[in-house]
């Protein structure tokens, strides 16, 4: 006969592990669970454990590296348990943690099933690790799970993804089985590789698209420029049916930037508007640029200001607009502001900063900004960032400085940087340094049409009409041929 502490022990063990089902347990009841468990001894079910380790991980508070402690201590650990730890960091973007248990299941003798390589392989297509995914593909056929939609689907995403496109395309077409994600996978492969018209000719092929697909090859034609076949696709996929998600938008916004397409940009805004659309770093940003972009820089600002979190590439897309529209001062203090929000400001950023304080003559402050990037940020400056500082000193005409910017420079001067100079010694009349530093072109081989053309101006300047015809001359003799000017002009989105 039991007695009654022992039935009441079982009830309520039975009652514990009936939890198990429920998803909406809060973590404090989750981790109550555990220890009625281990008390118990339930724990040693492999069943129990991996239910309890599943919702360690699928709660609302998750908590990942206590589900790890949990399963180390797992006396026995199923294929299910394996499984489901490997997903949590797979999905969790800690690859490196999930190929490692992969590889501690194989030690430990545990055959991996095809629910196990679907999410091995989705790290390695997160870790670019393709020489994994040989290997990968290898145990598939030898244990025989090739077969299965998302096992031959993971590994096309990953060989897709990994710029292998040869054996993702030839993978695909042996599929018997492709469905929508395979088509995808193949057609982001592509985009990636940058062969768009292949992506395209596939796409049209596709029986059947879903949103993804739509916005897969929208990011194609952006990557590659053509930002009006990119808005057409937009489009047309509205035309189709399907409500563009956050990809495909951020995509078009992008094109409407270097299109000057105001008008589709706005109402792209609505539309984020009306859908609820979380206004997250990557669309605000995509929002700020384009307004900046189509010369709506009060519009940028205000984007920017809605923005629940900021991050580097938004204040350096607004720092960027602020100084092309003139508003140099503003860019300036928008660093400051970076600084107290405690967003670290990266190369990019300070090149913009720079190119701000140069537009306006903000020598001081640029100098400021240049020195902050070793003194406070521990960012070393790029041949661009001299290029700036040179191009600041030589506007303000303190071109000594400049040219002794250049001759102490860490790194050999590029073109931009010896232009930078030789344009400033053109505005303020400096024939010796123009002469100078053109000959410093001509031994690094970088005299092009161009600072020919620069150093004729620069005579020109000084009225040394000798020195003009000289130069126009050698160009004739050297045969450099001058590139004719071109312009552009958008009208409806389109560029003519």
């Amino acid at each position: 006969m039991v007695s009654g502490f022992t039935s009441k022990y079982f009830k309520s063990s039975y009652r514990a592990l009936s939890l198990l089902n429920q998803p909406c347990l809060a973590m404090p009841q989750i981790k109550q669970l555990q220890s009625h468990l281990i008390i118990s001894g339930s724990l040693s079910d492999p069943y129990a454990a991996g239910k309890l380790i599943a919702l360690l991980i699928t709660s609302h508070h998750a908590d990942l590296w206590h589900a790890q402690h949990l399963f180390d201590l797992l006396p026995h650990r199923s294929t299910y348990v394996w499984n489901t730890m490997i997903r949590a960091f797979a999905e969790r973007n800690v690859p490196i943690k999930a190929i490692s248990l992969y590889k501690r299941m194989v030690d430990s003798g545990i055959s991996p099933n095809n629910y196990t390589f679907s999410f091995v392989l989705r790290a390695c297509a997160e870790l670019s690790d393709v020489l994994l995914g040989f290997i990968c593909q290898a145990q598939v056929v030898r244990l025989g799970w090739e077969g299965y939609d998302y096992v031959q689907n993971g590994l096309i995403h990953l060989y897709a993804t990994c710029h292998c496109i040869d054996s993702a395309r030839k993978l695909f077409d042996l599929s018997p089985n492709r469905d929508v994600v395979s088509w995808t996978a193949v057609i982001n492969g592509y985009c990636k590789s940058g062969q768009v018209v292949e992506a395209r000719q596939l796409f049209d092929e596709m029986p059947e698209k879903n949103v993804v697909s739509w916005s897969a090859m929208i990011s194609g034609y952006v990557q590659v420029g053509l930002f009006n076949e990119a808005l057409e696709l937009f489009n047309d996929m509205q035309v189709s049916g399907l409500r563009p998600n956050h990809a495909g938008v951020v995509g078009a916004l992008t094109s409407c930037a270097f299109l000057g397409a105001l008008d589709q940009g706005r109402w792209i805004h609505a539309y984020v508007d009306r859908s609820k659309m979380e206004l997250d770093g990557v669309l605000g940003t995509a929002l700020v640029d384009m307004y900046a972009k189509c010369g709506c820089i009060e519009m940028a600002y205000r984007v920017f200001e809605e923005m629940p979190y900021r991050d580097v590439l938004a204040f350096t897309s607004l720092i960027s607009g602020l100084a092309n529209h003139g508003q140099s001062t503003k860019a300036v203090e928008l660093l400051t502001r970076m600084a107290n929000e405690g967003i670290e400001p990266n190369e990019v950023t300070f090149i913009c900063a720079l190119s701000a304080c140069g537009r306006v003559g903000l020598v001081e402050e640029g100098l400021r900004v240049f020195e902050s990037m070793t003194g406070v940020y521990g960012v070393e400056p790029g041949v661009e960032h001299y290029g700036c500082l040179v191009d600041l000193l030589g506007r303000a005409g303190m071109l000594e400085q400049a040219k002794k910017v250049v001759m102490e420079m860490p790194m050999e001067p590029d073109s931009y940087v010896l232009g930078a100079l030789l344009n400033a010694c053109r505005v303020h009349g400096n024939v010796n340094i123009g002469e100078e530093m053109v000959k410093g072109l001509v031994k690094r081989r970088l005299d092009h049409s161009g600072v020919h053309v620069l150093l004729s101006n620069i005579y020109a300047s000084a009225d040394k009409w000798d020195g003009v015809e000289k130069v126009r001359n050698g160009m004739e003799q050297k045969k450099v041929n001058k590139v004719p000017g071109c312009s552009l002009i958008e009208v409806d989105g389109c560029g003519l």
